[in-house]
């Protein structure tokens, strides 16, 4: 998955604002401790960021 990708998908999902406040400001404990947007730049796969998100809040498997 690209970065471009899961922005696509954070922003179908929950609208502009809102994936940008989760992904910025929501810390995950499954990523150690860090926001998504932290994650990525740190080198986590970002298909693994966006299953986290997904896992985190209920997204359901279609959008997976």
């Amino acid at each position: 998955m690209r970065l471009q990708e899961f922005w696509a998908r954070m922003r179908g999902h929950f609208g502009d604002l809102r994936a940008e406040s989760i992904a910025r400001d929501h810390v995950f404990t499954t990523l150690g401790g860090r926001s998504a947007v932290a994650a990525i730049d740190g080198g986590v796969p970002v298909r693994t960021v966006w299953l986290t998100v997904c896992e985190e809040y209920d997204v359901p498997a279609s959008v997976r």
